[in-house]
């Protein structure tokens, strides 16, 4: 059995736990605990970085066994484990922190283009990466002039920082069928696997650059960062 410890507390640093599982993945050794504080990749979002009794690992999600195994960051071989045996688990709680900013961010990026009529098309939440795409069902004259797409952008900054300055709560659940549904209060809520802030209060430094459209899509890059704790 393994508890996804990344979806109960984004802020949590570090636990004690124990071995679940063990194997190998492409002939490497891999590891797998109970208390997982581990996210892997996914969902747009970027893999958390963390260390087992001080070996830096990797997670990754094994679809076949349904857990997040931890294989070896790097050139040294992680150490024989076995199941069962008590270790210690932590994140890098910083990066931590800045992936769940830019994920909330996007969530909070997309309420607002719904809210413009336009629905979401793609999204990545990667550092240096993060955009929300998005089609437009009606044409929207603004979106034709560089004026236009300014304005258009403007609104759209003008309800993230709404949302922001009323520090609306970030909160989940799983749904009928199991799947862990995001809420941004009562603006917005999606399937999603990713780390989120507590509330967007905890959202600082949102840029988002006039939009560009390409070949149909509208596209909103942007960065953000979460506030000094």
């Amino acid at each position: 059995m393994q508890v996804p410890a990344y979806y109960a507390d984004t802020y949590e640093e570090q636990a004690l736990t124990q071995v679940t599982a063990v194997g190998e993945r492409d002939g490497a050794p891999w590891v797998a605990v109970e208390h997982c504080l581990f996210h892997p990749q996914g969902g747009g979002q970027p893999a958390d970085r963390g260390w087992i009794d001080g070996h830096e690992i990797a997670p990754v999600r094994d679809q076949g066994l349904g857990l997040v195994v931890a294989v070896a960051s790097g050139e040294t071989a992680l150490p024989v484990f076995s199941v069962g045996q008590p270790v210690k688990v932590r994140i890098d709680l910083p990066l931590r922190i800045a992936h769940a900013a830019l994920h909330t961010a996007g969530h909070l990026i997309e309420a607002a283009g719904r809210a413009q009529g336009w629905v979401l098309a793609a999204s990545n939440h990667f550092p240096g990466q993060a955009r929300i795409e998005f089609t437009a069902p009606r044409p929207d004259a603004r979106l034709e002039t560089p004026e236009g797409r300014e304005e258009a952008t403007e609104a759209l900054r003008t309800q993230v920082a709404d949302a922001i300055a009323q520090d609306l709560p970030v909160t989940w659940a799983n749904d009928a069928e199991g799947r862990r549904i995001v809420h941004l209060a009562h603006l917005h809520s999606a399937p999603c696997g990713g780390t989120h802030v507590r509330s967007l209060g905890d959202l600082a430094g949102i840029v988002l650059p006039t939009l560009k459209v390409k070949k149909g899509r509208i596209r909103l890059s942007y960065s953000a960062a979460h506030r000094e704790r």
